[in-house]
Protein backbone atom coordinates (compact mmCIF):
# COMPACT_ATOMS: atom_id res chain seq x y z
CA UNK A 1 0.00 0.00 0.00
CA UNK A 2 1.20 3.50 -0.83
CA UNK A 3 0.87 5.05 2.67
CA UNK A 4 2.18 8.43 1.46
CA UNK A 5 -0.60 8.62 -1.11
CA UNK A 6 -3.18 7.48 1.46
CA UNK A 7 -2.01 10.14 3.90
CA UNK A 8 -2.34 12.74 1.14
CA UNK A 9 -5.95 11.71 0.56
CA UNK A 10 -6.78 11.90 4.27
CA UNK A 11 -5.19 15.32 4.72
CA UNK A 12 -6.89 16.74 1.63
CA UNK A 13 -10.26 15.23 2.58
CA UNK A 14 -10.01 16.89 5.98
CA UNK A 15 -9.09 20.27 4.55
CA UNK A 16 -11.28 20.55 1.45
CA UNK A 17 -14.58 21.20 3.17
CA UNK A 18 -17.44 22.10 0.80
CA UNK A 19 -18.48 25.74 0.76
CA UNK A 20 -21.99 26.67 1.96
CA UNK A 21 -23.60 26.42 -1.47
CA UNK A 22 -27.00 25.59 -2.78
CA UNK A 23 -27.53 22.06 -4.08
CA UNK A 24 -26.59 21.47 -7.70
CA UNK A 25 -29.57 21.81 -10.02
CA UNK A 26 -30.23 19.77 -13.16
CA UNK A 27 -31.20 22.49 -15.62
CA UNK A 28 -32.07 20.35 -18.67
CA UNK A 29 -34.06 17.11 -18.65
CA UNK A 30 -35.02 16.41 -22.27
CA UNK A 31 -33.55 12.96 -22.92
CA UNK A 32 -34.25 13.11 -26.67
CA UNK A 33 -31.14 15.22 -27.34
CA UNK A 34 -27.77 16.32 -26.00
CA UNK A 35 -27.21 19.74 -24.40
CA UNK A 36 -23.47 20.16 -25.00
CA UNK A 37 -21.54 23.14 -23.54
CA UNK A 38 -18.30 22.01 -25.26
CA UNK A 39 -15.98 23.86 -22.82
CA UNK A 40 -16.80 27.26 -24.31
CA UNK A 41 -17.98 30.64 -22.93
CA UNK A 42 -21.64 29.68 -22.68
CA UNK A 43 -23.12 32.30 -20.34
CA UNK A 44 -24.79 35.40 -21.75
CA UNK A 45 -23.19 38.68 -20.57
CA UNK A 46 -25.86 39.12 -17.86
CA UNK A 47 -25.45 35.53 -16.64
CA UNK A 48 -29.12 34.65 -17.23
CA UNK A 49 -28.80 32.34 -20.24
CA UNK A 50 -26.67 29.37 -21.27
CA UNK A 51 -26.07 28.52 -24.92
CA UNK A 52 -25.45 24.94 -26.05
CA UNK A 53 -25.70 22.63 -29.06
CA UNK A 54 -27.65 19.43 -29.68
CA UNK A 55 -24.99 17.26 -31.34
CA UNK A 56 -25.70 13.59 -31.94
CA UNK A 57 -23.68 10.59 -30.85
CA UNK A 58 -23.14 9.45 -34.43
CA UNK A 59 -22.70 12.72 -36.30
CA UNK A 60 -21.18 14.86 -33.55
CA UNK A 61 -21.41 18.58 -34.31
CA UNK A 62 -22.30 17.76 -37.91
CA UNK A 63 -25.39 16.03 -36.58
CA UNK A 64 -26.44 18.97 -34.37
CA UNK A 65 -29.63 20.47 -35.85
CA UNK A 66 -29.72 23.49 -33.55
CA UNK A 67 -27.96 25.96 -31.29
CA UNK A 68 -30.20 26.73 -28.34
CA UNK A 69 -30.21 28.66 -25.08
CA UNK A 70 -31.89 28.10 -21.73
CA UNK A 71 -32.75 30.58 -18.98
CA UNK A 72 -31.13 29.49 -15.70
CA UNK A 73 -34.02 30.88 -13.62
CA UNK A 74 -37.18 30.06 -15.55
CA UNK A 75 -35.94 27.11 -17.60
CA UNK A 76 -37.29 28.76 -20.75
CA UNK A 77 -35.70 27.27 -23.86
CA UNK A 78 -35.17 29.09 -27.17
CA UNK A 79 -33.73 27.98 -30.49
CA UNK A 80 -31.23 30.62 -31.61
CA UNK A 81 -30.35 28.87 -34.85
CA UNK A 82 -31.85 25.83 -36.52
CA UNK A 83 -30.57 23.85 -39.50
CA UNK A 84 -33.37 22.63 -41.76
CA UNK A 85 -33.31 18.97 -42.80
CA UNK A 86 -30.08 18.30 -40.92
CA UNK A 87 -28.54 14.82 -41.01
CA UNK A 88 -25.78 13.05 -39.14
CA UNK A 89 -23.52 13.94 -42.07
CA UNK A 90 -24.29 17.66 -41.73
CA UNK A 91 -24.31 20.54 -42.15
CA UNK A 92 -24.69 20.88 -38.38
CA UNK A 93 -24.32 23.82 -35.99
CA UNK A 94 -22.54 23.65 -32.66
CA UNK A 95 -19.78 24.54 -30.18
CA UNK A 96 -21.38 27.89 -29.33
CA UNK A 97 -19.94 30.81 -27.34
CA UNK A 98 -21.41 34.12 -26.18
CA UNK A 99 -19.70 37.44 -26.83
CA UNK A 100 -18.71 38.68 -23.34
CA UNK A 101 -20.16 42.16 -23.96
CA UNK A 102 -23.13 41.76 -26.32
CA UNK A 103 -25.91 39.23 -26.84
CA UNK A 104 -24.27 37.69 -29.88
CA UNK A 105 -23.36 34.01 -30.19
CA UNK A 106 -20.76 32.44 -32.48
CA UNK A 107 -20.74 28.77 -33.46
CA UNK A 108 -19.51 26.24 -36.02
CA UNK A 109 -21.63 25.75 -39.13
CA UNK A 110 -20.87 23.03 -41.64
CA UNK A 111 -20.91 23.93 -45.33
CA UNK A 112 -24.44 24.18 -46.69
CA UNK A 113 -23.95 21.38 -49.22
CA UNK A 114 -23.26 18.16 -47.31
CA UNK A 115 -23.96 14.56 -48.21
CA UNK A 116 -23.07 11.09 -46.99
CA UNK A 117 -20.30 11.07 -49.61
CA UNK A 118 -19.09 14.60 -48.79
CA UNK A 119 -20.04 15.19 -45.14
CA UNK A 120 -19.27 17.72 -42.43
CA UNK A 121 -15.50 17.59 -41.86
CA UNK A 122 -12.79 19.43 -39.95
CA UNK A 123 -11.88 21.23 -43.21
CA UNK A 124 -15.51 21.86 -44.30
CA UNK A 125 -16.97 24.34 -41.78
CA UNK A 126 -17.01 28.05 -40.90
CA UNK A 127 -17.91 30.37 -38.04
CA UNK A 128 -21.41 31.87 -37.98
CA UNK A 129 -22.84 34.49 -35.60
CA UNK A 130 -26.42 35.11 -34.53
CA UNK A 131 -27.97 37.81 -32.33
CA UNK A 132 -30.42 36.92 -29.57
CA UNK A 133 -32.97 39.42 -30.87
CA UNK A 134 -32.68 38.15 -34.43
CA UNK A 135 -32.60 34.33 -34.27
CA UNK A 136 -32.04 32.17 -37.35
CA UNK A 137 -30.46 35.09 -39.25
CA UNK A 138 -26.84 34.05 -39.84
CA UNK A 139 -23.96 36.53 -39.83
CA UNK A 140 -21.06 34.90 -41.69
CA UNK A 141 -17.78 35.43 -39.82
CA UNK A 142 -14.76 33.87 -41.55
CA UNK A 143 -14.62 33.91 -45.33
CA UNK A 144 -13.73 30.68 -47.20
CA UNK A 145 -12.15 30.62 -50.66
CA UNK A 146 -10.83 27.43 -52.30
CA UNK A 147 -10.62 28.97 -55.78
CA UNK A 148 -7.05 29.62 -56.96
CA UNK A 149 -5.58 32.23 -56.72
CA UNK A 150 -6.82 32.32 -53.14
CA UNK A 151 -7.94 35.52 -51.40
CA UNK A 152 -5.99 37.23 -48.59
CA UNK A 153 -8.22 37.49 -45.54
CA UNK A 154 -10.13 34.34 -46.48
CA UNK A 155 -9.33 30.84 -45.27
CA UNK A 156 -9.52 27.61 -47.24
CA UNK A 157 -10.81 25.00 -44.84
CA UNK A 158 -12.70 24.77 -41.56
CA UNK A 159 -12.71 26.73 -38.31
CA UNK A 160 -13.55 25.28 -34.89
CA UNK A 161 -14.19 26.20 -31.24
CA UNK A 162 -14.47 29.93 -31.78
CA UNK A 163 -13.57 32.10 -28.80
CA UNK A 164 -14.25 35.81 -28.40
CA UNK A 165 -11.51 37.91 -26.87
CA UNK A 166 -12.67 39.41 -23.57
CA UNK A 167 -12.96 42.85 -25.18
CA UNK A 168 -15.12 41.39 -27.95
CA UNK A 169 -12.85 42.66 -30.75
CA UNK A 170 -11.30 39.38 -31.91
CA UNK A 171 -12.27 35.78 -32.53
CA UNK A 172 -9.68 33.01 -32.22
CA UNK A 173 -10.07 29.34 -33.19
CA UNK A 174 -8.39 26.18 -34.44
CA UNK A 175 -8.22 25.56 -38.17
CA UNK A 176 -7.83 22.72 -40.68
CA UNK A 177 -7.00 23.51 -44.31
CA UNK A 178 -8.91 21.81 -47.17
CA UNK A 179 -6.21 22.56 -49.78
CA UNK A 180 -3.54 20.93 -47.60
CA UNK A 181 -5.87 17.96 -47.00
CA UNK A 182 -6.10 17.58 -50.77
CA UNK A 183 -2.30 17.87 -50.99
CA UNK A 184 -2.02 15.15 -48.33
CA UNK A 185 -4.29 12.86 -50.35
CA UNK A 186 -2.10 13.32 -53.45
CA UNK A 187 1.31 12.92 -51.72
CA UNK A 188 0.68 10.53 -48.84
CA UNK A 189 2.40 13.01 -46.49
CA UNK A 190 0.30 14.12 -43.53
CA UNK A 191 -0.55 17.74 -44.29
CA UNK A 192 -3.97 17.81 -42.62
CA UNK A 193 -2.46 19.52 -39.59
CA UNK A 194 -4.45 21.53 -37.06
CA UNK A 195 -3.27 25.09 -36.48
CA UNK A 196 -4.50 28.41 -35.02
CA UNK A 197 -6.12 31.36 -36.79
CA UNK A 198 -7.77 34.62 -35.72
CA UNK A 199 -10.22 37.12 -37.18
CA UNK A 200 -11.25 40.74 -36.70
CA UNK A 201 -13.45 43.12 -38.72
CA UNK A 202 -10.90 45.87 -39.40
CA UNK A 203 -10.38 44.94 -43.06
CA UNK A 204 -12.55 43.78 -45.94
CA UNK A 205 -12.17 40.51 -47.79
CA UNK A 206 -13.40 39.55 -51.27
CA UNK A 207 -14.15 35.92 -52.14
CA UNK A 208 -14.15 34.46 -55.66
CA UNK A 209 -17.60 33.53 -57.01
CA UNK A 210 -16.26 30.10 -58.11
CA UNK A 211 -17.22 26.98 -56.14
CA UNK A 212 -20.52 28.44 -54.90
CA UNK A 213 -21.14 25.37 -52.73
CA UNK A 214 -17.71 25.61 -51.08
CA UNK A 215 -16.80 29.33 -50.95
CA UNK A 216 -18.28 31.47 -48.17
CA UNK A 217 -18.38 35.31 -48.25
CA UNK A 218 -17.59 36.00 -44.58
CA UNK A 219 -17.52 39.49 -43.05
CA UNK A 220 -14.36 39.32 -40.92
CA UNK A 221 -10.73 39.29 -42.05
CA UNK A 222 -8.89 36.12 -41.05
CA UNK A 223 -5.28 34.97 -40.85
CA UNK A 224 -3.45 31.83 -39.79
CA UNK A 225 -1.04 32.84 -37.00
CA UNK A 226 0.76 29.58 -36.15
CA UNK A 227 3.09 27.60 -38.43
CA UNK A 228 2.92 23.80 -38.46
CA UNK A 229 4.97 21.17 -40.33
CA UNK A 230 4.39 17.43 -40.88
CA UNK A 231 7.64 16.23 -39.26
CA UNK A 232 9.20 18.65 -36.75
CA UNK A 233 12.96 18.47 -36.41
CA UNK A 234 13.88 16.48 -33.26
CA UNK A 235 14.69 18.79 -30.36
CA UNK A 236 13.48 21.92 -32.18
CA UNK A 237 10.56 24.28 -31.53
CA UNK A 238 8.81 23.24 -34.75
CA UNK A 239 5.31 21.82 -34.21
CA UNK A 240 2.98 19.51 -36.12
CA UNK A 241 -0.25 20.43 -34.31
CA UNK A 242 -1.66 23.43 -32.45
CA UNK A 243 -4.83 23.29 -30.32
CA UNK A 244 -6.33 23.80 -26.83
CA UNK A 245 -5.92 27.54 -27.38
CA UNK A 246 -7.26 30.67 -25.67
CA UNK A 247 -6.72 34.43 -25.45
CA UNK A 248 -4.25 35.87 -22.96
CA UNK A 249 -5.69 38.46 -20.58
CA UNK A 250 -8.68 40.73 -21.10
CA UNK A 251 -6.79 42.75 -23.71
CA UNK A 252 -3.47 40.90 -23.91
CA UNK A 253 -0.43 40.85 -21.65
CA UNK A 254 1.89 43.68 -20.58
CA UNK A 255 5.28 43.67 -22.30
CA UNK A 256 8.47 44.91 -20.56
CA UNK A 257 8.05 48.31 -22.23
CA UNK A 258 4.59 48.69 -20.67
CA UNK A 259 2.59 48.18 -23.87
CA UNK A 260 -0.22 45.63 -24.21
CA UNK A 261 0.31 42.73 -26.61
CA UNK A 262 -2.62 40.79 -28.06
CA UNK A 263 -1.67 37.12 -27.89
CA UNK A 264 -3.00 33.60 -27.87
CA UNK A 265 -1.71 30.63 -25.86
CA UNK A 266 -1.92 27.05 -27.14
CA UNK A 267 -0.55 23.53 -26.89
CA UNK A 268 1.89 22.68 -29.70
CA UNK A 269 3.20 19.21 -30.54
CA UNK A 270 7.01 19.09 -30.84
CA UNK A 271 9.35 16.13 -31.36
CA UNK A 272 11.84 15.42 -28.58
CA UNK A 273 15.49 14.58 -29.25
CA UNK A 274 14.48 10.98 -30.02
CA UNK A 275 11.80 12.07 -32.48
CA UNK A 276 8.86 11.23 -30.19
CA UNK A 277 5.95 13.71 -30.07
CA UNK A 278 5.46 15.79 -26.92
CA UNK A 279 2.88 18.49 -26.17
CA UNK A 280 4.32 21.81 -24.98
CA UNK A 281 2.87 25.23 -24.15
CA UNK A 282 3.34 28.02 -26.71
CA UNK A 283 2.33 31.66 -27.14
CA UNK A 284 1.80 33.57 -30.36
CA UNK A 285 1.91 37.40 -30.37
CA UNK A 286 -0.58 38.81 -32.87
CA UNK A 287 -0.12 42.13 -34.73
CA UNK A 288 -2.85 44.76 -34.91
CA UNK A 289 -2.99 44.47 -38.73
CA UNK A 290 -3.67 41.04 -40.20
CA UNK A 291 -3.43 42.14 -43.83
CA UNK A 292 0.37 42.60 -44.16
CA UNK A 293 2.20 39.46 -45.41
CA UNK A 294 5.01 38.10 -43.23
CA UNK A 295 8.38 36.57 -44.01
CA UNK A 296 7.19 33.00 -44.54
CA UNK A 297 4.90 33.44 -47.53
CA UNK A 298 1.53 34.78 -48.72
CA UNK A 299 -1.32 35.22 -46.27
CA UNK A 300 -3.60 33.20 -48.55
CA UNK A 301 -1.15 30.30 -49.10
CA UNK A 302 -0.47 28.38 -52.30
CA UNK A 303 -1.59 25.05 -53.73
CA UNK A 304 1.14 23.29 -51.74
CA UNK A 305 1.61 25.51 -48.67
CA UNK A 306 -0.51 26.72 -45.78
CA UNK A 307 -1.71 30.30 -45.47
CA UNK A 308 1.16 32.03 -43.66
CA UNK A 309 1.13 34.35 -40.61
CA UNK A 310 1.02 38.14 -41.10
CA UNK A 311 3.98 40.41 -40.42
CA UNK A 312 4.62 40.93 -36.72
CA UNK A 313 3.41 37.48 -35.65
CA UNK A 314 5.82 35.93 -33.12
CA UNK A 315 5.51 32.27 -32.08
CA UNK A 316 7.29 31.31 -28.82
CA UNK A 317 7.67 28.14 -26.78
CA UNK A 318 7.16 28.53 -23.02
CA UNK A 319 7.66 25.03 -21.58
CA UNK A 320 10.45 22.48 -22.08
CA UNK A 321 9.21 19.23 -20.58
CA UNK A 322 10.20 17.00 -23.52
CA UNK A 323 13.31 15.57 -21.89
CA UNK A 324 12.03 15.45 -18.30
CA UNK A 325 10.86 12.37 -16.37
CA UNK A 326 7.19 13.21 -17.02
CA UNK A 327 7.00 15.03 -20.38
CA UNK A 328 4.02 16.86 -21.80
CA UNK A 329 1.48 19.62 -21.13
CA UNK A 330 -2.27 19.50 -21.61
CA UNK A 331 -5.70 20.88 -20.92
CA UNK A 332 -7.40 23.80 -22.61
CA UNK A 333 -4.96 26.53 -21.56
CA UNK A 334 -6.45 29.55 -19.80
CA UNK A 335 -5.08 32.94 -18.82
CA UNK A 336 -5.72 35.05 -15.76
CA UNK A 337 -7.71 38.20 -16.70
CA UNK A 338 -4.68 40.42 -16.02
CA UNK A 339 -2.64 38.34 -18.47
CA UNK A 340 0.10 37.58 -15.93
CA UNK A 341 -0.30 33.80 -15.77
CA UNK A 342 -1.29 31.11 -18.27
CA UNK A 343 -2.64 27.95 -16.65
CA UNK A 344 -2.05 24.48 -18.07
CA UNK A 345 -1.95 20.90 -16.81
CA UNK A 346 1.29 18.96 -16.41
CA UNK A 347 2.74 16.25 -14.16
CA UNK A 348 4.37 17.18 -10.88
CA UNK A 349 7.56 15.52 -9.59
CA UNK A 350 5.49 12.46 -8.59
CA UNK A 351 3.81 12.11 -11.97
CA UNK A 352 0.45 13.48 -10.76
CA UNK A 353 -1.27 15.91 -13.14
CA UNK A 354 -1.61 19.33 -11.53
CA UNK A 355 -2.50 22.86 -12.60
CA UNK A 356 0.57 25.00 -13.32
CA UNK A 357 0.94 28.65 -14.28
CA UNK A 358 3.57 30.43 -16.33
CA UNK A 359 4.08 34.06 -17.41
CA UNK A 360 3.51 34.86 -21.12
CA UNK A 361 7.09 36.14 -21.34
CA UNK A 362 8.39 32.78 -20.10
CA UNK A 363 10.26 31.68 -17.00
CA UNK A 364 9.80 28.83 -14.56
CA UNK A 365 6.32 27.32 -14.21
CA UNK A 366 4.55 27.72 -10.85
CA UNK A 367 2.67 24.73 -9.43
CA UNK A 368 -0.79 25.98 -8.42
CA UNK A 369 -2.33 22.74 -7.08
CA UNK A 370 -1.09 19.78 -5.06
CA UNK A 371 -3.71 17.02 -5.24
CA UNK A 372 -2.92 13.35 -4.54
CA UNK A 373 -4.50 12.29 -7.86
CA UNK A 374 -4.77 13.84 -11.32
CA UNK A 375 -6.59 17.09 -11.92
CA UNK A 376 -9.17 16.35 -14.63
CA UNK A 377 -9.15 19.78 -16.29
CA UNK A 378 -11.60 22.57 -17.23
CA UNK A 379 -9.64 25.36 -15.50
CA UNK A 380 -11.39 28.73 -15.14
CA UNK A 381 -10.05 31.96 -13.56
CA UNK A 382 -11.82 34.42 -11.25
CA UNK A 383 -12.03 38.07 -12.25
CA UNK A 384 -9.75 39.10 -9.38
CA UNK A 385 -6.98 36.79 -10.73
CA UNK A 386 -6.76 35.14 -7.29
CA UNK A 387 -8.72 31.91 -7.74
CA UNK A 388 -9.05 29.04 -10.21
CA UNK A 389 -11.91 26.59 -10.66
CA UNK A 390 -11.35 23.13 -12.12
CA UNK A 391 -12.50 19.51 -11.95
CA UNK A 392 -10.77 17.05 -9.64
CA UNK A 393 -11.98 13.67 -8.36
CA UNK A 394 -15.30 14.14 -10.19
CA UNK A 395 -15.97 17.31 -8.23
CA UNK A 396 -15.59 21.06 -8.77
CA UNK A 397 -12.76 22.61 -6.76
CA UNK A 398 -11.89 26.24 -6.03
CA UNK A 399 -8.24 27.04 -5.24
CA UNK A 400 -6.69 30.32 -4.20
CA UNK A 401 -3.60 31.33 -6.19
CA UNK A 402 -1.15 32.29 -3.44
CA UNK A 403 1.88 31.11 -1.47
CA UNK A 404 -0.19 29.75 1.42
CA UNK A 405 -0.10 25.96 2.10
CA UNK A 406 -2.30 24.13 -0.39
CA UNK A 407 -4.63 22.63 2.24
CA UNK A 408 -5.49 26.20 3.31
CA UNK A 409 -6.15 27.38 -0.25
CA UNK A 410 -8.36 24.60 -1.64
CA UNK A 411 -12.13 24.13 -1.20
CA UNK A 412 -14.55 21.71 -2.83
CA UNK A 413 -17.63 23.26 -4.44
CA UNK A 414 -19.46 20.00 -5.17
CA UNK A 415 -19.18 16.59 -3.57
CA UNK A 416 -17.52 13.73 -5.44
CA UNK A 417 -19.91 12.13 -7.90
CA UNK A 418 -20.01 8.75 -9.61
CA UNK A 419 -21.11 10.44 -12.82
CA UNK A 420 -18.27 12.31 -14.59
CA UNK A 421 -18.70 16.03 -15.17
CA UNK A 422 -17.18 18.17 -17.90
CA UNK A 423 -17.29 21.50 -19.73
CA UNK A 424 -17.14 23.68 -16.61
CA UNK A 425 -18.02 27.34 -17.20
CA UNK A 426 -18.27 30.31 -14.81
CA UNK A 427 -20.76 33.13 -15.36
CA UNK A 428 -19.44 36.66 -15.91
CA UNK A 429 -20.96 37.84 -12.61
CA UNK A 430 -19.34 34.79 -10.90
CA UNK A 431 -22.66 33.84 -9.29
CA UNK A 432 -23.26 30.60 -11.21
CA UNK A 433 -21.31 27.57 -12.39
CA UNK A 434 -22.54 25.33 -15.19
CA UNK A 435 -21.29 21.99 -16.44
CA UNK A 436 -22.31 18.82 -18.27
CA UNK A 437 -23.03 15.32 -17.01
CA UNK A 438 -23.85 12.26 -19.11
CA UNK A 439 -27.18 11.00 -17.77
CA UNK A 440 -28.60 7.55 -18.68
CA UNK A 441 -31.78 7.57 -20.76
CA UNK A 442 -34.47 5.61 -19.00
CA UNK A 443 -35.20 2.29 -20.71
CA UNK A 444 -32.32 2.65 -23.19
CA UNK A 445 -28.65 1.74 -23.30
CA UNK A 446 -27.53 5.31 -24.01
CA UNK A 447 -26.75 8.58 -22.26
CA UNK A 448 -27.38 12.24 -23.04
CA UNK A 449 -25.46 15.35 -22.04
CA UNK A 450 -27.49 17.35 -19.56
CA UNK A 451 -26.67 20.77 -18.08
CA UNK A 452 -26.28 21.22 -14.32
CA UNK A 453 -25.72 24.45 -12.42
CA UNK A 454 -24.52 25.47 -8.95
CA UNK A 455 -25.34 28.92 -7.61
CA UNK A 456 -22.68 30.50 -5.45
CA UNK A 457 -23.62 32.40 -2.30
Amino acid sequence: MNYKLLLGFLVLAACTKPLALKTEIQLTNDSSKNHDLDNNDNFSPDGKWLVYDTRTGIGGIGGSPSVERINIESGENQVLFGVKDNHDFGPGAGAASYNPLTNRVIFIHGLEVCSAENPYQQWRRTGVMVDDNNPNVPILMDARDITFPYSPGALRGGTHRHEWSRDGKWVGYTYNDAIMKKFEDSTGIKWNLRTIAVSNNRHRVTVHPGHPDENVPGNWYSAVVVRVVPDPKPGSDEISNAASDSWIGTSGYTKPDGTLQVARAFIGKVNNKDGKPVDELFVVDIPDSLNVPGEFGPLEGTRTTFPMPPKGTVQRRLTHTADTKFPGCGGVVRSSPDGKLISFIAADQNGVKQVFGIAPAGGSPIQLTNHPTDVQGAVRWSKDNQHILYIWDNSIVLTEVSDRPFEQRVKQITAKSEKPLSNLVWSNDEKTLAYNRLIPVEGKKETKQQIFIVKLE
